[in-house]
C-alpha cells in the first residue's frame, strides 16, 4: 500500500487550494480522497433560511416572472405552511408528493415539509400529462412512495391520472395556488418548534427518483446530512461564494438532483438570489432563458451540454447578449454529461471576443444517490472527460474491473439507501460501505492525483463487439459529437454483438442550415447531408487504429429524442438504453448489409 499526494493550486493565488491523497492497495484498487477535512454539520437547510432572513431580510431570495419574495418573507411563509402541513394527512411514512414544475410555491412547500421531517417526493409535472397515458411510470412512482397527499400544478390532471392507475383515494390539492392551505388548521407555535427541533442530520426529508436508465426509477432517500455536507464541501472549494452572494438564473428541474439539490441548495446556502427560468434548451423555449439572462445577469450559471448548445448560436451572433451573460460571471458549470471539447472551445472564443477573457468552466460528477456532487473540477484541464477531484469529506474508490477501474463513493453526501427497497440498497454498496455508482474512471496522471479522474464510461452501457473488443460508449459519444463540428447534437452508440460500431445520429438543424446556407433544413437534399456527415466521420476514422473506436455505419434520425418516452431526461441528456430499445427496428435497419 502506498499514498501519493498532489497539491492543486488555484490559478493566480499562489496558495495551495487543497491536498489530494491516493492510497494504492495490493489488490490493485486505489482510494482517492481530499485531505481537507469537512467540519461538523452546521445546520439544516431550513435553518439556513432563517439565518439569511435575519441577516439579509430584504434581499430577493426567489423570483419567478413578476413574483419575487425576500428571505424574511420566505422564512415567514415557510413557517405558516409548516404549521399547517403538520395537520395534513402526511407523515414520515406517508410523504408529500409534489407533482409540479419549478416555482415559488413549490419551493416554499418543499422547504416547509422538509423543516418538520415530512419527506417531499418531487415528480415532474409531465408524469400526469395526457400524453403520458396510461401513466405506467407514475403508477410505479406512486406505488413506491404511497403519498398521503399529492399537490400538483395540474390538479384535475393529477386526479384523473391517479384514478386511472388505482390511486383515486389519494387526496390532491393545487400547487398553482395555495389558498386552500389557509383553510387548514395550524398547530401552535410550541408544537411547530418541537417538530422542527426533532429534525436531525439523518432525517429523510426528500425523495428524488433515479433516471431509470438502468431499470425502473428508484426513490432515493435524501437526508439533511447529504445536502448540507455537499454545500459545506462546495464552500471549501469555492470560497468566493461566501464573498459574493450568487445570482442565479436556472431552469434545471427540481425533480432531478442537479437542479433540485445542487442548484437550489447552493443559492439558499450561500444567501443568493435564485431566478426561476421557464425556458428549456428547446426551439421556442430557449428564448425565455436568453431573456432571463439578459435581465438578471447571473454571477454563476449551471446548465447541461444541451443547454449550452441551445445558447451558443445567440452567444456567437449577439455580442450584447454575450457581454450581458459572460461579463458578470464568476464561472459556468456543466453537469449531467461531459461537455464536448468543441463546445468548450466555442464558449471560450465568445468570451475572449466579447469580454476579453475566457470564462472559467467548471464541472463535477455524481448522481442522485450522492446529492449530487462527489467530485469537482475547478482547475484548468485539457481533458473534456475530467471528473475532477473528490470533495472534502468524500472518498472515491477505484476497483479493477475487466481492464478498467470501477468508481465507488463514500462520504456524508451518499444516500442511506433506496426508499423501502432493502435488497436494492444492499446491492448498491460494497463491503466497505462504498456506493457502486456504475461509472468507470482512471487517474488523469497516475503520479499526480490532484490532476483529477478521467471518465471511462458507464459500466452498464459499455459492450463488446463479436470480436470481443470492448466499446467505451461514453468516451466514443463525446468523440463523435466533437468530430461532428457542431452538426451532431448527440449520438447513440450501437453494436453490441455486432462486428462493428454503428451510430444513431441526432443532428443540429440550425448548424445544418448555416452550413448549407438555407433557412430551413427541408431545403437541403438528405443525400447531401448524409454525404457531408459521412465525410466528417471518415475524417474521424482516419485517426482510429482499432475496432473499439472506429465507426462502421450510421443512421440519421428524422425526429428528436422523445422526452415523454424517456429517450431524453428532463436535464437534457440522452438515455442510451432507452433510445436503442425504442428504436430497435432502426438499429436493425442500420445493420442491413449492405447499409441502406
Amino acid at each position: 500500500m502506498s499514498v501519493e499526494t498532489g497539491v492543486l493550486r488555484q490559478p493566480g493565488s499562489g496558495q495551495p487550494e487543497r491536498n489530494i491523497e491516493a492510497e494504492y492497495r495490493a489488490d490493485g484498487s486505489v482510494i482517492v480522497r481530499n485531505a481537507l477535512a469537512l467540519p461538523p454539520l452546521q445546520s439544516t437547510l431550513t435553518e439556513r433560511l432563517a439565518y439569511w432572513a435575519d441577516r439579509r431580510p430584504d434581499q430577493v431570495y426567489l423570483s419567478h416572472g413578476s413574483r419575487s419574495i425576500s428571505y424574511s418573507e420566505a422564512h415567514s411563509l415557510r413557517r405558516r405552511m409548516a404549521a399547517r402541513i403538520l395537520t395534513l394527512p402526511v407523515s414520515a411514512e406517508s410523504p408529500l408528493m409534489i407533482l409540479g414544475g419549478n416555482g415559488v410555491n413549490h419551493a416554499l412547500l418543499m422547504l416547509a415539509a422538509m423543516s418538520v421531517g415530512i419527506p417531499a417526493a418531487i415528480v415532474a409535472p409531465t408524469a400526469v400529462q395526457a400524453a403520458a397515458a396510461p401513466w405506467h411510470k407514475l403508477a410505479k412512482l406512486v406505488a413506491q412512495v404511497t403519498p398521503g397527499l399529492v399537490v400538483a400544478d395540474d390538479e384535475a390532471g393529477a386526479v384523473a391520472a391517479l384514478s386511472a392507475i388505482g390511486y383515486g383515494r389519494v387526496p390532491v390539492r393545487s400547487l398553482s395556488t395555495l389558498a386552500w392551505m389557509e383553510a387548514v388548521e395550524a398547530v401552535k407555535d410550541n408544537v411547530l418548534n418541537r417538530a422542527e427541533a426533532a429534525v436531525t442530520p439523518d432525517t429523510v426529508v426528500k425523495l428524488l427518483f433515479t433516471s431509470g436508465s438502468t431499470g425502473t426509477p428508484k426513490a432515493v432517500m435524501n437526508t439533511q446530512r447529504m445536502m448540507v455536507s455537499s454545500m459545506q464541501s462546495l464552500g471549501l472549494c469555492w470560497s468566493f461564494l461566501s464573498d459574493r452572494a450568487p445570482v442565479m438564473v436556472d431552469w434545471l428541474p427540481w425533480s432531478h438532483t442537479f437542479g433540485g439539490n445542487h442548484c437550489f441548495n447552493l443559492a439558499l446556502w450561500f444567501g443568493g438570489s435564485f431566478h426561476i427560468d421557464d425556458g428549456k434548451p428547446l426551439p421556442g423555449m430557449v428564448e425565455q432563458t436568453i431573456a432571463a439572462i439578459r435581465q438578471c445577469r447571473p454571477t454563476v450559471y449551471f446548465n447541461v451540454p444541451a443547454g449550452f448548445e441551445a445558447l451558443l448560436p445567440t452567444l456567437e451572433n449577439d455580442e450584447e447578449f454575450a457581454r450581458d451573460f459572460l461579463g458578470n460571471l464568476d464561472f459556468i458549470f456543466s453537469g449531467g454529461a461531459p461537455m464536448p471539447a468543441a463546445m468548450r472551445t466555442r464558449i471560450e472564443t465568445v468570451g475572449l471576443r466579447a469580454v476579453g477573457r475566457a470564462p472559467s468552466i467548471f464541472g463535477g460528477w455524481g448522481s442522485t444517490e450522492t446529492a449530487p456532487c462527489s467530485t469537482i473540477v475547478n482547475f484548468e484541464t485539457p481533458h473534456a472527460t475530467n471528473l475532477g477531484i473528490p470533495l472534502p469529506g468524500t472518498e472515491i474508490k477505484m476497483v479493477p474491473d475487466g481492464g478498467r477501474m470501477e468508481l465507488r463513493v463514500r462520504g456524508g453526501n451518499v444516500m442511506p439507501g433506496y426508499w423501502r427497497q432493502p435488497e436494492a440498497t444492499a446491492a448498491a454498496f460494497d463491503e466497505e460501505g462504498f456506493y457502486r455508482i456504475g461509472d468507470a474512471g482512471r487517474l488523469a496522471d497516475p503520479g499526480d492525483p490532484a490532476a483529477g479522474i478521467l471518465f471511462d464510461g458507464r459500466v452498464a452501457e459499455n459492450f463488446k463487439l463479436t470480436s470481443g473488443t470492448w466499446v467505451n460508449v461514453g468516451a466514443l459519444r463525446l468523440a463523435v459529437i466533437t468530430a461532428g463540428e457542431t452538426l451532431i447534437s448527440d449520438a447513440v452508440v450501437a453494436g453490441e454483438g455486432r462486428e462493428e460500431i454503428g451510430l444513431l445520429l441526432f443532428l443540429n438543424s440550425e448548424s445544418l442550415c448555416k452550413r448549407f446556407n438555407t433557412t430551413t433544413i427541408n431545403q437541403v437534399d438528405p443525400a447531401e447531408i448524409r454525404e457531408h456527415v459521412g465525410k466528417l466521420l471518415d475524417r474521424y476514422n482516419a485517426d482510429q487504429i482499432g475496432a473499439s473506436t472506429r465507426i462502421g455505419r450510421f443512421l440519421i434520425m428524422e425526429d428528436a429524442p422523445n422526452a415523454l418516452q424517456d429517450e431524453i431526461t428532463e436535464k437534457g441528456y440522452i438515455n442510451q438504453r432507452k433510445v436503442l430499445e425504442r428504436r430497435c427496428a432502426l438499429v436493425e435497419q442500420l445493420y442491413c448489409d449492405p447499409q441502406d
